[in-house]
């Protein structure tokens, strides 16, 4: 019939070959115009094709249409709308740049042939955002400890140059086990330091105020007191409780690998 296959197309067919075709079309293709098709020739297409001038539909209808309950004809089931994202890419480039560049490879008669390029890519961009979109509540991100940058944030309340001195020692001492930790040793009050920890979303959080320091505590508590793996919705945050500083590192590491436990058995 003269059609060539992945540049396929009914436009330029001999009237005895269209007659034997029902061409579908949604319902959009009438409504819009200059449309690139096939040119039934290897590596050739038709630019600024339009309905009725160069090509018509037998059929017209909302065949691309899919909603929530449409049948599937192929497993007989009733479709279901969910979001998506595309996260991989994969581009496929040609000849375009290597042509442009003179990078080529000799073949087996050794004539020099372009290199055909490909591009795959996975969107990390696009991850952060799917993860936030999963794990967040009101107060931001609450990331699981298998994503999260740090493991802890380590907030430093007080004005007293000691107590952001202990705090510092004590995110040195962490980053020493292998935990990594995020210092904040800013000078502004106690709620924004506790709000922004919040928003920042690290699994743990460690506060080193000076009243605690004053009873050799520390304050360890977890972003939120359960995961969450069927979206956000009504969280809640995990128990405050006082650490001893001399055993600081060891309950942070402890916390940190029972947090990634349960992600491993969810």
């Amino acid at each position: 019939m003269g059609i060539e296959p992945g540049y396929a197309s009914v436009v330029g067919l001999a009237a005895a070959h269209r007659a034997r075709l029902v061409v579908v079309a949604d319902e959009v293709v009438p409504a819009s115009t200059r449309w690139v098709v096939g040119a039934n020739a290897v590596d050739a297409h038709l630019v600024d094709a339009e309905y009725g001038r160069d090509f018509v539909a037998d059929r017209v209808g909302p065949v691309a249409l899919a909603y929530d309950g449409a049948p599937d004809e192929a497993s007989g089931e009733p479709l279901r709308v969910v979001r998506g994202v595309e996260v991989g890419n994969v581009f496929q480039l040609g000849t375009r740049y290597t042509d442009a560049l003179g990078a080529t490879w000799l073949d087996e008669a050794g004539a020099a042939q372009p290199f055909v390029l490909g591009s795959y890519g996975i969107g990390v961009g696009r991850l952060l955002a799917c993860i936030a979109e999963h794990h967040r509540d009101e107060h931001g991100l609450a990331l699981p400890a298998s994503v999260a940058p740090f493991d802890v944030a380590v907030v430093s309340l007080g004005r007293d140059p000691a107590t952001a001195e202990r705090a510092r020692a004590l995110a040195a001492a962490l980053r020493g086990a292998g935990v990594t930790a995020l210092l904040d040793d800013r000078d502004l009050g106690a709620g924004a330091k506790l709000a922004d920890a919040d928003l920042r979303g690290s699994p743990l959080r460690l506060v080193v105020g000076e009243r605690g320091l004053r009873r050799g505590v520390a304050e360890l508590r977890r972003r939120l007191a359960t995961w969450r793996h069927d979206g956000p919705g009504t969280t809640r945050p995990g128990e405050v409780r006082e650490v001893p500083l001399e055993d600081v590192v060891a309950a942070v590491r402890t916390e940190r690998d029972a947090l990634r436990s349960e992600l491993h058995s969810a």
